[in-house]
């Protein structure tokens, strides 16, 4: 129903939820992401250069950002932050009978606390997931130039020869399907949490767990398909 704009959900709060699901998880995406490609890139060039195709990197690095590590571990990164503040915080309010309370005042829990973390995720974190594939190439630059000294026009030229659209659609497809898993899964362990302050501990651990699970087996599946889709 939110979807179909039957439910109006207010600007505010999704304005508020975008800025604590995405930008302030920035710095901890950014960082991870230039540690990924850095990681990718030095173990991609200690083996390749042993072939004589450093050039290669290029290619390892920008094909496994694109479609793999950084709509993963960015969906790893908000489901573990994000994810749990979003079951704390209703498992607590569920605790403090305050959901209670909007239901006797006719108002929606749904429109008022699921509704604005739904738009905010899903415009945040394809965002976080573009961010960390730039950063991750980047990363991978870093060792091509100052490892394997080759020049930054060769690096890019390979790197495009290689990847395209369908890459990079592959990984932000993966990022909004993620994004709904952590969204729907910490928003009904928040709602359907038991009465008690352990609970919220509980509800916390088990949406933290069931997302990174969740992403991990969606991962797995959509990157079977497009395998055999694509690249067969």
């Amino acid at each position: 129903m939110v979807l179909l704009g039957r439910i109006r959900v207010p600007a505010g709060s999704i304005i508020h939820q975008s800025i604590q699901i995405g930008v302030n998880a920035l710095p901890i995406v950014g960082l991870i992401a230039l540690l990924m490609g850095l990681i990718m890139g030095f173990q991609a060039a200690y083996q390749l250069q042993q072939f004589g195709a450093s050039i290669f990197v290029a290619d390892l690095v920008g094909l496994a950002m694109l479609r793999e590590l950084a709509s993963l571990m960015t969906g790893i990164v908000i489901a573990g932050r994000s994810g749990s503040a979003i079951a704390a915080e209703i498992g607590t309010m569920r605790v403090n009978e305050e959901i209670d309370a909007l239901e006797v005042m006719s108002i929606s829990p749904l429109r008022f606390l699921v509704a604005p973390r739904v738009f905010a995720i899903l415009l945040t974190q394809p965002a976080l997931t573009l961010m960390a594939m730039l950063i991750g190439i980047f990363g991978g630059a870093m060792i091509a130039l100052l490892y394997l000294q080759l020049s930054p026009a060769a690096y890019f030229a390979e790197l495009l020869q290689v990847v395209d659209a369908l890459d990079m659609g592959q990984g932000l497809f993966k990022s909004i399907v993620f994004a709904l898993l952590i969204v729907m899964i910490s928003t009904y362990t928040g709602l359907h949490g038991r009465r008690g302050a352990a609970s919220v501990g509980k509800s916390t651990t088990s949406a933290v767990v069931a997302s990174i699970f969740a992403i991990i087996i969606f991962d797995s599946i959509i990157t079977t398909i497009a395998t055999i889709a694509f690249d067969s």
